[in-house]
């Protein structure tokens, strides 16, 4: 989970395919959200962070919450300004493009109008990873420039890889959700050191990096497993060594554009 203002927050594989998935995005979405809620003792949807993406919840495409009302989309620009950034990004960012072409490679290709959504969503997120409707959530509302976009849909783009690559328990295990965390913050961009200065997050050069990622994992676990600073911060440390050190599909830690075009040539032996 990416969250808002630009501070963005693997386990075994088991790869998903998405060629079981023929319906649209819309009907997947409708399908899955409509779905009756059993009361098994399952985690709740706020516990897992559900409650921070409104496009994904019935009652607010029942209620149309935009001051439009029902005429909300001829006059929504967030919508269409946030497609537009997302073909960008697939398009031209080194970051996507070589996760895009590391999960295809692993049996688990993403299509536009299928695995990427745009939404509304609270404040406390730029951006989510459904892993029950296999889909990456992009904040339409919190995505601001091209530059955000790039970041946020990178760290999704891990949490997806994870899930493909990966038996990932995203609802029972919270050192799965950790690890995942963990490798998004490593590896996405989050805390490039432009970028922790720019947040005024500074507080030294000397493992500046390992610092952030930690803290940014131990934030995102808490917003999205609603759990205590404390749950967060254990779950974080008892998987830091092994995640932190998972450097999939890179093979070093990405600091910028050109280390992802290197990742890539390291990778595959031409440009993506």
């Amino acid at each position: 989970m990416a969250d808002s203002g630009e501070n963005h927050a693997g386990s075994e594989p088991q790869p998903s395919n998405s060629n079981e998935t023929s319906a649209s995005a819309q009907d997947v979405q409708t399908e899955f959200l409509d779905s009756p809620q059993k009361d098994d003792g399952a985690p709740r949807r706020e516990d897992l962070g559900y409650d921070l993406f409104q496009g994904r919840e019935k009652t607010y495409r029942e209620t149309m919450t935009s001051p439009y009302g029902k005429f909300e989309n001829l006059f929504d620009t967030y919508h269409p300004r946030c497609k537009t950034k997302l073909t960008v990004a697939m398009k031209s960012n080194p970051f996507v493009k070589l996760l895009l072409k590391a999960m295809e490679e692993s049996g688990c290709s993403m299509y536009k109008d299928r695995h990427f959504s745009c939404e509304p969503c609270g404040y406390k997120v730029a951006g989510g990873f459904d892993p029950q409707a296999n889909q990456v959530v992009l904040c339409q509302n919190i995505i601001s420039s091209q530059g955000m976009m790039n970041r946020v849909l990178t760290h999704e783009l891990i949490h997806a890889f994870d899930h493909c690559r990966g038996k990932v328990d995203w609802y029972n295990n919270l050192q799965h959700v950790a690890c995942s965390e963990i490798r998004a913050a490593n590896l996405s961009g989050d805390c490039s050191f432009s970028g922790e200065f720019r947040r005024f997050q500074l507080k030294g050069v000397k493992k500046h990096h390992q610092t952030c990622v930690w803290q940014r994992a131990r934030d995102s676990v808490k917003v999205v497993r609603n759990c205590t600073d404390e749950e967060a911060a254990r779950a974080v440390d008892s998987v830091w060594d092994t995640c932190f050190n998972d450097l999939a599909p890179f093979h070093k830690i990405p600091r910028n554009k050109k280390d992802a075009l290197r990742a890539a040539r390291f990778r595959y032996d031409y440009d993506i």
